[in-house]
């Protein structure tokens, strides 16, 4: 699989000067629909100059914007592929791994994991982690399961921790609650969830601080997220894998929980002893 083009930006984008960063900033609150604009079009949303976007798509290794613009067009045809679609394109080779979906899982995992800079977990971490936030945490049909692993975790490691389930009527009971001290976690994936996006924006608008966890592609909860970490989910099925999301999840458990180290230590050792008694 390429890489894709938000995993090039999350590469590069601590390497690029202020006005790049602009660019690539936009680009990633409008994925991919911006970047298939007009050179001219990009750089007034953008507040850049022309030659800005050029310099920008060429760090991303791009000869022109046309070359760029194909590979936009590419992933927007990947985004709204169904199980159907992707059945009909895998093809098996006959001297190929024996287990060719753990191969390409574990490819996921390597490739996600590189494009993922360190400074991006550690403000993932920093929200996550701040004493006075409540953390809420909900995905969608197949990356709810994530959500609630995390949320199980989190609620040993710290307070203030609700996974929201059910329909999206009782999310919405719980905006009155949210506000701009607040973090809100949400997974999605392609096709992406029309139920979560309206949530996103709702909570954003309250001035709730989201963290996206989404695919390569981008869900277009991007738009409303202060942060966002794309994972790379597509193997040879005709359905996507959420391994590389459940280890991203893992990852964010293991860093609050160290960076919490103290206060969490006390708050595990008063559980067993509620539990012991």
């Amino acid at each position: 699989m390429t890489t894709s083009i938000s995993e090039l930006i999350a590469e590069k984008i601590d390497a690029m000067p202020a006005s790049e960063r602009k660019a690539a900033q936009t680009l990633i609150a409008n994925y991919p629909l911006i970047g298939l604009r007009t050179v001219a079009e990009f750089s007034t949303q953008a507040g850049v100059s022309s030659p800005t976007i050029l310099r920008f798509v060429s760090r991303l290794g791009f000869q022109s914007y046309p070359d760029f613009q194909g590979a936009l067009q590419e992933e927007l045809a990947a985004q709204v592929q169904s199980p159907w679609n992707r059945a009909s394109t895998i093809q098996t080779a006959k001297d190929g791994p024996v287990f060719p979906l753990m191969e390409a899982a574990i490819e996921n995992i390597r490739e996600t994991f590189q494009h993922l800079s360190a400074q991006q977990l550690d403000d993932v971490t920093d929200a996550i982690s701040r004493n006075r936030a409540r953390i809420y945490l909900l995905g969608g049909r197949f990356t709810d399961p994530i959500a609630r692993y995390m949320a199980a975790h989190l609620k040993i490691t710290r307070p203030g921790v609700t996974h929201l389930t059910g329909q999206e009527s009782h999310w919405r009971d719980h905006l009155i609650d949210m506000g701009k001290k607040d973090v809100l976690v949400i997974f999605d994936i392609r096709r992406y969830q029309q139920s979560l996006i309206r949530f996103a924006e709702k909570a954003q608008a309250r001035g709730v601080e989201i963290v996206l966890i989404t695919d390569q592609w981008l869900s277009p909860i991007a738009r409303f997220a202060r942060h966002v970490i794309a994972g790379r989910t597509a193997v040879p099925s005709p359905w996507d894998s959420s391994a590389t999301l459940f280890l991203v999840a893992e990852t964010l458990i293991a860093e609050v929980t160290r960076k919490l180290e103290k206060s969490s230590a006390d708050r595990i050792r008063d559980m067993e002893k509620l539990r012991d008694n």
